[in-house]
């Protein structure tokens, strides 16, 4: 049984920021932690436009705070969010966020994070192995 809390997380190596301050990500499960998927607690700065592409990924995330907006750049298509707005990227889609007050949400990805992985240019996280 694992037990962690957000607390011990904090300013650790499983607490990880984008280079340009517009997201906090909490890896609360990783890879290394052998469940077959990673879980995170993410915020996002309002006000901030990001752009992502989980080519490598499945992310289901479920928004418990915030506002704003999520565009499918395959599509067009544009959602609004709010608390308890959940989305399925089971298609890899290149996709925007853009809050419009901090959003902060529960997000698990398959297959897992090694807890180091930041979007590269194109949003995309590698395939790292544990």
């Amino acid at each position: 049984m694992i037990v962690r809390t957000t607390d011990e997380i904090t300013d650790t190596d499983r607490d990880v920021s984008s280079p340009n301050g517009n997201w906090r990500s909490k890896r609360i499960v990783l890879a290394a932690d052998g469940a077959g998927f990673s879980f995170h607690e993410t915020t996002i700065t309002a006000g901030t436009v990001n752009e992502f592409h989980y080519a490598n990924h499945v992310e289901a995330v479920w928004l418990v705070e915030g506002e704003g907006t999520l565009t499918d750049l395959e599509t067009g298509q544009v959602y609004e969010l709010g608390p308890g707005s959940m989305y399925l990227l089971d298609g890899h889609e290149r996709h925007r966020l853009e809050p419009r007050t901090q959003m902060r949400m529960l997000c698990v990805f398959n297959p897992p994070v090694t807890g180091q992985e930041v979007h590269d240019e194109n949003g995309v996280y590698p395939l790292l192995t544990a």
